[in-house]
């Protein structure tokens, strides 16, 4: 089923056959699952790039202080 047609499903889905509504649904459930483990894979991958970038801008200030 593609997007269209959940579309379809969605905007008319008291019109549409059970068969229709849960197949919806589950394509649904799994987009959703799919895009929150994608949404905390990249929240982690942030989160490890600001530690970091934390280290290496602490060690930077670290030695320019050293320099004046």
């Amino acid at each position: 089923m593609d997007i269209e047609k959940i579309n379809d499903v969605v905007k008319n889905a008291k019109d549409k056959p059970n068969k229709e509504l849960i197949e919806s649904r589950d394509i649904l459930i799994t987009e959703f699952d799919k895009t929150k483990q994608l949404i905390l894979d990249l929240t982690k991958h942030l989160d490890a790039v600001r530690d970091s970038y934390e280290i290496i801008n602490t060690e930077i200030g670290k030695r320019l202080k050293k320099w004046k």
